[in-house]
């Protein structure tokens, strides 16, 4: 059926706390009598029943990423890290002072071109793990040019003490976007540094002059503005994303959620991650002419985990 008139499409999560609970616990089991080593099959199932548990059209995703994949990722992330940490290590015992300069120079380039690299391949995995109703998720970017742009916009945000690091952010969230497919559905992000700039400036002005009470709408603002930026295209339609969030729907949800988890002692952390979930997605709405017979596979399949993994290991290694 051909769609004439653009339309509201749904998208909703309908899990529920009580089975994310039960994943939980046995998640947390199976991590502690493994001394750590299911993780990996852990996160797999979390994202799978979160996947499972989200629906477009009424119609559910689906994750095909594994532990084992994952697992094989972490390996390799491990692997690397310790390598590198060694090797700078020897630098140091062997040279010296030098060689702690150059161990420290290499320490930079390594994780300048680390996380970016970490940033692309979990998003290579994630969207090609990804799909619905039969049509997977994709991202094209090219792992290089990325690369440039990060280290670009990192050092330029040092040299501007910060103040670049609007437009840093607005340039790395365009070419993600821009370079994510679902099918053959094109997505597109057109914010610009400025604003972005100017709505942070006011945000963290308002917040210390209202001691913390305009946070809210601070990320209220920003979550709209990211949202309401974001478009896609399938064949010659469009399909637009607003979000009319107010910063005291905000509070509202953040403080219930606060007193969930504290006056359970922990045990309503599920339930919060559930409202929190159908909060988001009944903020966003999706409005044009999507047709579903229109929706054609496009992307390859990639199972390599080793950037999805990379990120969490490199953070472990510096905290």
């Amino acid at each position: 059926m051909i769609l004439d008139e653009p339309r509201s499409i749904s998208f909703s999560f309908k899990g529920n706390g009580g089975k994310l609970l039960g994943i939980y616990i046995v998640n947390m089991f199976l991590i502690a009598i493994t001394i750590g080593l299911y993780y990996p099959w852990a996160k797999a199932k979390m994202t799978r029943y979160i996947h499972s548990e989200t629906e477009l059209e009424g119609e559910p995703f689906v994750f095909h990423g594994t532990g084992k994949e994952m697992f094989i990722g972490f390996i390799k992330s491990v692997g690397i890290v310790l390598l590198f940490g060694i090797s700078v290590q020897l630098l140091t015992m062997l040279f010296g002072l030098y060689g702690a300069i150059i161990g420290g120079l290499l320490s930079v380039a390594f994780f300048l071109c680390a996380f970016p690299y970490a940033i692309h391949g979990s998003m290579r995995y994630q969207t090609s793990r990804t799909s619905w109703n039969g049509v997977h998720w994709g991202y094209r970017g090219n792992l290089g040019v990325f690369i440039r742009k990060f280290i670009i916009g990192y050092f330029m945000t040092v040299f501007t003490l910060g103040i670049y690091g609007a437009w840093y952010a607005q340039s790395l969230r365009k070419y993600i976007v821009g370079n994510t497919r679902f099918g053959n559905i094109e997505f597109e992000y057109d914010g610009d540094g400025l604003t972005y700039f100017v709505m942070h400036l006011k945000g963290i002005v308002l917040t210390i002059c209202t001691l913390g009470i305009y946070f809210f709408w601070y990320n209220k603002d920003i979550f709209n503005y990211l949202v309401n930026h974001t478009s896609a295209r399938h064949e010659e339609e469009e399909i637009e994303f607003t979000s009319e969030l107010t910063g005291g729907a905000l509070f509202g949800h953040m403080f219930t959620n606060a007193l969930l988890v504290v006056f359970t002692l922990g045990i309503g952390f599920p339930w919060a991650i559930v409202r929190t979930l159908r909060f988001v997605y009944s903020n966003i709405s999706i409005n044009g002419n999507f047709n579903v017979e229109k929706l054609v596979d496009t992307e390859p399949a990639y199972n390599d985990a080793l950037g999805e993994e990379l990120g969490g290991v490199i953070e472990a290694a510096l905290s």
